[in-house]
């Protein structure tokens, strides 16, 4: 996988469309847990949140580069 994407003529590197696509999944996952009521449980959710986040763009960077 190139480390750049030429997106008409303009270098962007590949871990942005990674970081938009981990928050809109973080998103997805944000919502559902919420309906599901999972954060009443967690001691705090906004820390909840960010390791969510996290894993996720790690996952998905992990995925790509290896």
């Amino acid at each position: 996988m190139p480390r750049e994407l030429s997106i008409f003529g303009l270098l962007i590197p590949t871990l942005l469309p990674l970081f938009f696509a981990s928050m809109l999944l973080q998103g997805v996952l944000d919502r559902l847990l919420g309906a599901a009521g999972v954060y009443r449980h967690i001691w705090h959710p906004a820390l909840a949140r960010l390791a969510l986040f996290a894993c996720i763009f790690g996952g998905l960077t992990a995925a790509l580069y290896h």
